[in-house]
């Protein structure tokens, strides 16, 4: 198993991971202070999609005595937006929805400069642009959602930046993401520049703002640099929410956007995305046969997968699928177009929604 911000891959056992990174499990308790607040609670929490934490007891005490908290995460410009993606963001939405926290989303063109070979600034740009358009077709609220692309809008964060490098050695950086004599010293400073949109209310109003980052497991790393100096500079540690990661139409451990035969991109034609649904990694049996005589294993399947994380928001309906699939009741082919139909429906929609967005989009990147 090899999780990092940069590469994911082998079988990803989430309770190593706990151990591992030191985070907790999101406990009953509190799931039932959301609760109180939410009315219900995100299907992505009620099945443990987001599953692990940092300090969210302490965002909930915070909000429960009346001060607010921003939330923050971002994109990394490398290809289009895809579902995968969407996991994490949906989820700040509802966040951003139920509590009412300004979002800061950080897009950072200098990392994929930094990291990709063959990208160059236009490149870059025109993907930071397409990836901020895909954000704010989710719904988020334009008067509460600042989003800052790193070289655009390098003014906003290098000072705090700064601070974050004075007091960040060149040992921990190394220790924590594995850079060696042969990285390249602007991805030895790019953890700075991902670590100062935590602090930038706080610099901003002179006061201690709290921050909850929702992301993927994986980028765990920045966080824990970042918490670990963050006292020093008299910042509040920035608290976190992990989600599980999508897993790959191949039966990868994450959807890519470098590998586009594993993913379903917000751009694909409808009908290519139903076509990449119906070659997809499941559980199934080799037979047809088999599969009514043994059932599958929903457990290691795709397309229950994206069901879980995102499709299928009836938890009744979901049990009933992992039952008919258990049970050889329903076969791949039949699972595999029932979802083919539901994705078609998804794209043409977010896709009108998406050019509609296009024409106040300058308003979010030209500060």
């Amino acid at each position: 198993m090899v999780v990092t911000p940069w590469q994911v891959s082998g079988d990803v056992d989430y309770d190593q991971l706990i151990q591992r990174f030191g985070t907790q499990p999101i406990s009953e308790e509190i799931l039932n202070r959301i609760k109180r607040h939410s009315g219900e609670l995100h299907p992505q929490l009620r099945r443990r999609v987001f599953f692990s934490h940092r300090d969210l007891d302490y965002i909930l005490d915070e909000y429960e005595k009346g001060r607010e908290f921003i939330l923050y995460t971002g994109r990394g410009p490398s290809g289009p937006v895809h579902l995968g993606h969407l996991v994490p963001w949906t989820f700040t939405k509802h966040l951003q929805d139920v509590f009412g926290a300004r979002l800061f989303f950080q897009i950072t063109e200098d990392e994929s400069l930094l990291i990709r070979e063959g990208f160059d600034e236009d490149t870059v740009r025109y993907w930071a642009s397409e990836n901020a358009l895909d954000l704010m077709t989710l719904g988020f609220d334009p008067e509460n959602t600042e989003i800052i692309a790193n070289i655009r809008h390098v003014h906003k964060l290098y000072e705090t930046a700064l601070k974050v490098a004075r007091k960040t050695t060149a040992s921990t950086a190394k220790a924590i993401f594995g850079f060696g004599d042969d990285s390249n010293i602007g991805i030895i400073f790019f953890p700075a520049m991902q670590a100062a949109p935590c602090f930038l209310a706080s610099d901003r109003s002179g006061e201690a703002v709290p921050c909850l980052v929702p992301a993927g497991i994986d980028q765990d790393p920045y966080w824990r640099m970042t918490r670990d100096i963050a006292r020093k500079l008299g910042y509040p540690k920035p608290a976190q929410i992990h989600c599980r990661l999508l897993p790959g139409l191949k039966g990868d451990a994450k959807m890519s956007a470098s590998q586009p035969e594993t993913a379903i991109n917000t751009i694909d034609a409808p009908e290519v995305a139903a076509r990449k649904l119906l070659d997809a990694f499941t559980g199934g049996r080799p037979t047809v046969k088999e599969q009514r005589e043994l059932g599958g294993d929903p457990s290691i399947c795709t397309i229950y997968a994206y069901n879980y994380f995102l499709f299928e928001e009836d938890d009744e309906r979901l049990a009933d699928l992992e039952q008919e699939c258990r049970s050889g009741t329903i076969i791949c082919g039949e699972c595999k177009a029932r979802l083919a139909e539901v994705v078609k429906r998804f794209l043409i929609d977010f896709q009108k929604r998406r050019e509609r967005t296009r024409e106040v989009l300058d308003q979010f990147l030209l500060e």
